[in-house]
């Protein structure tokens, strides 16, 4: 991948699809999150469509599933399908997982397995559809350990998620478990974690960034919600003490890149600090070349 040539990196999309038609999501969750993000274009892109997608726009973009079959009992897209077709469009995609984290054992096993024989860069966790809280010893801690040793990255939903808003109760789904407070907890117990908030993280918007503040190794990305509407503390904090820790992310296919980067144009970002939202960042994180900020090549 040449950064260098890239105009963003966008750390969040999804894998909605497999090459078998298996979707990650229920037809009943999957037609409410589509009304409530107004969804434009295909919902359901392949992940070969994903890279020609992003491949035309001269981005790369972190792309994974979310495996919640205990509480949903959907099963997720397969990790491995994810892996290998970012081998095969290395230039564009780069490969996340998904481990449910009731998988036990077992998925830790499978998550090492990942990393060592796929190349996974970092695991998707999604609480509020899982149905656990981050800080849950006995559940999930286990898998952290795997990820901090790995040196791979956690990334957590955090706040309001779409998934599952209009329906009946929620579609069962509960937002208690995706407060960011709750991944304090974790990035105090794993101290060498590289852990990402994802979204701006309504109704805990200030806990967000005070997590991501105190936590170094804590980032924030900034999918799921057009610019237009993101609260004013958060730019205020991604121009000034975060301004290395922001990151640029769509949630595609529910959210276009097009559609957010024309948005972020009209916000009120620093000029030095714009390209370290939209590449720079994620570039270090990922431990991916670039120039940084200073015109320096760092890794």
């Amino acid at each position: 991948m040449n950064v260098d040539d890239l105009v963003a990196i966008d750390v969040h999309t999804h894998a909605e699809v497999s090459s078998k038609g298996i979707s990650s999501l229920d037809d009943e969750l999957h037609d409410a999150s589509s009304t409530y993000f107004k969804v434009e274009g295909k919902r359901k892109p392949t992940l070969e469509e994903t890279a020609a997608y992003y491949r035309e726009r001269k981005m790369a973009a972190v792309v994974f599933t979310v495996d919640a079959e205990h509480a949903t009992g959907t099963e997720p897209v397969p990790n491995e399908e994810v892996a290998e077709a970012a081998a095969a469009n290395p230039d564009v995609l780069i490969p996340f997982a998904s481990i449910d984290p009731f998988r036990g054992k077992a998925g830790v096993r499978q998550a090492r397995r990942l990393v060592e024989e796929y190349g996974v860069k970092g695991f998707k966790f999604h609480p509020s559809i899982q149905g656990f809280f981050p800080n849950e010893r006995e559940i999930a801690y286990a898998l952290y350990e795997v990820i901090e040793e790995t040196g791979t990255i956690a990334l957590f939903h955090t706040g309001q998620t779409g998934i599952g808003a209009g329906v009946p109760g929620g579609g069962g789904i509960r937002l208690k478990y995706s407060n960011p407070l709750h991944v304090d907890d974790v990035a105090a117990d794993f101290p060498h974690l590289k852990i990402i908030l994802a979204h701006p993280s309504f109704p805990w918007q200030d806990e967000a960034l005070a997590v991501a503040t105190h936590k170094p190794g804590v980032h924030i990305d900034l999918s799921g919600w057009s610019p237009k509407y993101f609260p004013p503390q958060l730019v205020q904090y991604a121009n000034s003490l975060l301004k290395d820790k922001v990151l640029f992310g769509s949630d595609y296919p529910v959210l276009t890149p097009d559609r957010w980067l024309a948005d972020f144009d009209k916000l009120a970002i620093k000029d030095d600090v714009r390209p370290r939202i939209l590449k720079d960042n994620a570039a270090r994180l990922l431990g991916l070349t670039a120039t940084d900020a200073t015109g320096s090549s760092g890794t």
